[in-house]
């Protein structure tokens, strides 16, 4: 059992720090580790090392109130609450806590920026960022009671021509290559993805667009 603990520790720390895993040398901010709870609740979950420096090398956790302080951080900084699991493993000596974070079906989850403003954080590769409106647009729309309703007049048939034709382009191109307001492309653009016609991806900095498969 020792002997597979060891591997499956070893092997996340292997990957390095990517979408889905962030090390933390220690958690001495509640508000802070928040925006890592909510980037991971709010994009496609995943896991936090707690005792783990950044280049991946073991510094260990002091005791328990690492634990508690990601607790408070969930319940008390996290807008609503996001769910977490924990499971404490010891590994050449030292203990290293292990805190999963599902996917929310609560989106979008807010936590306190450097200003202690709350705000919407989402995880791009390996680092939280703030949500782009778009995204926060179609949360709200994927969860509102009625219906997204679109009429597929002659600017829906060119939007979709032009992402199919040229597919990766952000809302900043396609707003421009349709003289739409910023506002005009994101509301279609939203729509058209709670439709589940077109989809978007994160590429860091800015979202792009593909046509559904």
């Amino acid at each position: 059992m020792l002997q597979t603990r060891l591997h499956y520790i070893k092997r996340l720390i292997n990957e390095g720090e990517h979408q889905h895993l962030d090390f933390k040398f220690e958690i001495s901010d509640a508000a802070k580790i928040a925006r890592s709870l909510v980037a991971f609740a709010n994009t496609e979950g995943g896991t936090l090392l707690i005792g783990v420096n950044d280049n991946g090398s073991l510094i260990g956790i002091r005791s328990d109130e690492e634990y508690y302080m990601v607790k408070r951080a969930a319940q008390n900084y996290c807008k609503p609450e996001v769910f977490f699991t924990s499971k404490e493993w010891t590994l050449e000596g030292k203990k290293i806590l292990e805190i999963k974070i599902p996917v929310s079906l609560k989106l979008p989850h807010r936590a306190p920026d450097t200003q202690g403003r709350y705000k919407v954080f989402v995880r791009a590769g390996d680092k939280n960022m703030l949500a782009a409106g778009i995204q926060i647009k179609v949360w709200k729309k994927q969860q509102a009671k009625e219906a997204v309703q679109i009429t597929f007049n002659q600017l829906v048939k060119d939007l979709l021509a032009l992402i199919e034709s040229t597919p990766g382009l952000s809302v900043q191109e396609l707003k421009a290559r349709l003289n739409l307001s910023k506002y005009e492309a994101e509301e279609l653009l939203s729509d058209l993805i709670v439709m589940r016609v077109i989809r978007m991806e994160n590429m860091g900095k800015d979202f792009v667009f593909h046509r559904k498969e």
